[in-house]
């Protein structure tokens, strides 16, 4: 199923000149990791604390991007550096976690979003980034299947934050708009599950 994480490739093919000077540069995957996740809680604060000014909404995106794009270059820093550790990929996956949750649940004060879906939204993509961990324990394969994974999460909220800065989405179809989200991220939690449960078999 097509994800916004089947562009992932192209998406490295930018950042590798970058990735490149940073190694040169002596800069660790860790500390990539790290500014990412202090990055995402300063927007988290942001948004708690402004919940009613435009500019932080349409910060969000943005901001968002910024981490794909950390979250991005750390892998390849660890990858094509030799610069590997266990350490890494549990900072790596703890901080992706804990990234959504600090960016995504302040959004439950910014009028006309219901705090139950926005909660139940980040609790399923938590589960389903636990699933492709666990996936990984038993197939020796991290599992990353759509269609809601944290690439296309990112990209829920970005437009949510979009529509609501624009006043362009009622309560209504906002709660429709995370109800959709959360089935979908439901879906690939199943998917995930199954498909590593399969392979773990074989």
């Amino acid at each position: 199923m097509l994800t916004i994480y089947d562009l992932k490739p192209k998406f490295q093919d930018l950042l590798r000149p970058i990735v490149k000077k940073l190694a040169h540069e002596n800069i660790t995957p860790n500390q990539v990791t790290v500014a990412a996740m202090l990055l995402s809680l300063c927007c988290g604060v942001f948004i708690y604390f402004s919940h009613t000014l435009v500019w932080t909404l349409l910060a969000l995106p943005i901001i968002l991007f910024l981490r794909m794009a950390l979250n991005a270059i750390d892998g390849m820093l660890a990858r094509e550096h030799d610069q590997q550790t266990k350490k890494g990929a549990m900072l790596n996956e703890m901080t992706d976690v804990m990234a959504d949750v600090v960016m995504y649940l302040p959004l439950a004060y910014v009028a006309g979003v219901s705090p139950s879906l926005l909660v139940a939204f980040v609790t399923v993509g938590i589960f389903t980034e636990m699933a492709g961990v666990v996936a990984q324990t038993l197939t020796a394969k991290r599992r990353y299947d759509g269609p809601m994974g944290k690439s296309d999460r990112a990209f829920v909220i970005s437009l949510l934050a979009i529509l609501l800065s624009f006043e362009l989405i009622n309560i209504t179809w906002t709660s429709l708009y995370l109800s959709t989200a959360t089935l979908l991220g439901l879906l690939t939690l199943y998917r995930r599950m199954n498909r590593g449960h399969q392979l773990e078999k074989q």
